[in-house]
């Protein structure tokens, strides 16, 4: 089973946030999944990224790989954490 660190969209039309999950590759994107991992709210101004990096950590750990867009957030989350 190939497990991908991913988003699914959640909300009304045009009022979009995202729960981050863990979740089987083959499952589609607003589907099934392993673990509820964050959120994301694109609209607001703080960033709106709120994370569980210990357990996005044990997922990566264990051989799951995020989708690009994901991979982007969490390279900025990693460097704003260490500002």
């Amino acid at each position: 089973m190939a497990v991908r660190i991913r988003m699914q969209r959640r909300g009304s039309k045009k009022k979009a946030f995202y729960a981050v999950v863990a979740a089987d590759s083959r499952m589609p994107r607003d589907g099934r999944f392993l673990e509820k991992l964050g959120t994301f709210d694109p609209r607001l101004e703080s960033g709106g990224l709120n994370l569980n990096m210990d357990r996005i950590n044990h997922w990566i750990n264990a051989g799951a790989l995020p989708t690009e867009t994901l991979a982007k957030l969490l390279k900025g989350a990693a460097a704003e954490a260490k500002a």
